[in-house]
């Protein structure tokens, strides 16, 4: 596991918006930067996984979190700049990002593969963390040190038969994040980073639902790889930038 020990109040006084934030990884972010002292906004589909996450924070006695439910297949731009507006009247600041939501989509060739499938796995996986990060940028500019982070895949690295849509989203993550985070090196007035994290084989729904005949328990739990979500997050991550990691590395 990547080796890091965070404050206990790492995080506090931040405010975090984490995508996908109900179950898996995202719903393990949630509680981890809540209780290193951030304000953590949930965003998902479904709001009762949401709420669950919401109240589990609140019953640990971690800063008041935020929900604003998202659905990212249908959501317009016009959706995504109103959350800008949300946050901004509600919290005034936004002090970090992780876009960790995604589908799988089908694991198949790239002759069978349908393209109506194809185009919801890029629009989930891709466009929404665009238009997302888009709209939030602003408000990310006016915190004094922020960080967004992406969660990609090894899969994103080098192509893998069958991977199909999947592959090639995490590969548009992949390059998003260097694109962006090489446009903000160039304004000296924007303290933000931007950075990827490959969570390497994790114990997660989407992980069982890719490789049924695996044994779940064989891989790290979520909460085993949050140093480095952590550390990328916090201030001890200042003027790294532009990285792409491996959090089992």
């Amino acid at each position: 596991m990547y080796a890091y020990e965070a404050n206990q109040d790492l995080l506090k006084e931040k405010v975090i918006l984490i995508t996908g934030a109900g179950d898996g990884i995202g719903k393990t972010l949630a509680l981890s930067y809540a209780k290193h002292g951030a304000t953590v906004i949930l965003t998902g589909r479904t709001v009762a996984k949401l709420e669950r996450v919401y109240d589990e924070i609140e019953q640990k006695g971690f800063p008041q979190p935020a929900i604003i439910p998202l659905n990212l297949e249908g959501a317009s731009e016009t959706d995504y700049l109103k959350i800008s507006e949300v946050i901004e009247n509600e919290f005034g600041q936004l002090d970090g990002l992780v876009l960790n939501a995604a589908i799988l989509g089908s694991l198949t060739s790239v002759e069978q593969y349908e393209a109506e499938v194809w185009q919801q796995v890029m629009q989930v996986n891709v466009n929404s963390s665009f238009l997302l990060t888009k709209a939030l940028l602003p408000t990310l500019q006016k915190a004094k040190h922020a960080s967004v982070i992406f969660t990609t895949s090894s899969v994103g690295r080098k192509g893998r038969a069958f991977w199909g849509a999947y592959a090639v989203s995490k590969f548009a993550c992949e390059g998003m994040a260097q694109v962006l985070a090489h446009e903000l090196e160039e304004k000296d007035h924007t303290g933000i980073r931007v950075n990827t994290i490959n969570p390497g084989a994790t114990r997660t729904n989407m992980r069982a639902n890719a490789y049924p005949a695996e044994n779940p328990m064989s891989h790290p739990a979520p909460g085993d790889i949050m140093p480095l979500y952590l550390y990328l997050m916090g201030n001890d991550s200042i003027g790294t930038t532009g990285q792409s990691l491996d959090a089992q590395g």
